[in-house]
């Protein structure tokens, strides 16, 4: 199958100019490779160790727009669209757990350099990183799960289980901010300091969950590779570095989740304070910081 870049499509809605406005505030280029059966839209940039950034479900790559300035000052930036997410569409509409792997490994092949990259995860990303990692932790530095899905069955608090599925069912600005007011202790600040930015964020969101292939993708890769927990003795194979990060008032996956997941598997575990279910976006300095302590903790022991 065919891994050359291939000229960026454009998006038939008004997410095309929703997109534009995101990606002009961020310090990484665009271009589209072929990846496994996805046209995938992917972000670049920056010099150093290769970073891989893969985002939850339903959302899209810009979600890391809070924290990726920082990160190209130290690092190589890639931050895709995950299959069927943002810009990023699946060739003859097969999406399955088989290609959602196959598809991080060739992206990983044309991004990385041959350098083995720190591969960041966020909730459903999170959970495509570690089932990655299960076979493949040879070919990652590192690996920091955020908020993961994954590591327990899919049991979301009841007061963030009804918003989203209202928003699923019928995606409106009321809707979705119902939803997304779950999402973070504070939406109001988060929008305050993420600034002109939010807004195109908000509508970019609601524009990506009324597009049939986001739906479509959403319905055939949840139920697959989010919702199920990955068995214990999977868990157990990862020999990567592994770090979690997690906000204390999570309601998508509760702390108690990566609590015992860290005592289980040995894994560090930051928490992050006054937080959701999305440190990178509502505490990105904290996130940052989480980041920074974790992947200098490796290289000390690394040293050692």
């Amino acid at each position: 199958m065919s891994t050359q870049e291939s000229p960026i499509r454009p998006e038939r809605s008004a997410g095309q100019q929703m997109r534009g406005q995101l990606l002009a505030a961020m310090p990484l280029k665009e271009r589209r490779l072929q990846l496994a059966t996805v046209s995938t839209a992917v972000l670049e940039g920056g010099d150093g160790p290769p970073v891989v950034l893969l985002h939850g479900q339903g959302e899209f790559a810009a979600l890391w727009i809070r924290v990726i300035p920082d990160l190209v000052t130290t690092h190589r930036v890639i931050a895709p669209d995950l299959p069927g997410h943002g810009a990023s569409f699946v060739r003859d509409n097969r999406i399955d757990t088989e290609v959602v792997l196959n598809w991080l490994d060739e992206l990983i092949d044309q991004t990385c350099r041959g350098r083995p990259p720190v591969v960041v995860g966020h909730l459903l990303g999170g959970a495509i990183a570690a089932r990655y990692a299960v076979h493949h932790g040879d070919r990652l530095a590192h690996l920091i799960l955020v908020d993961t899905l994954g590591l327990g069955m899919f049991r979301p608090a009841p007061s963030f289980a009804a918003p989203m599925m209202g928003f699923v069912a019928h995606p409106t600005p009321k809707s979705r901010d119902r939803l997304f007011n779950k999402c973070f202790v504070d939406m109001d600040r988060v929008g305050e300091q993420t600034g002109r930015q939010w807004q195109p964020l908000l509508d970019y969101a609601l524009d990506r969950a009324r597009t049939p292939s986001v739906q479509s993708a959403l319905r055939r890769i949840v139920p697959r590779i989010a919702m199920p927990a990955i068995p214990s003795g999977d868990l157990k194979r990862i020999d990567v570095p592994t770090d979690l990060i997690h906000g204390r008032h999570a309601l998508q996956v509760r702390l108690r989740t990566a609590e015992a997941a860290s005592a289980r598997y040995g894994w560090p575990l930051h928490v992050i304070e006054d937080c959701r279910d999305d440190p990178a976006v509502e505490q990105p300095k904290d996130f940052l910081d989480a980041l920074s302590t974790a992947l200098g903790a490796a290289r000390k022991a690394e040293s050692a």
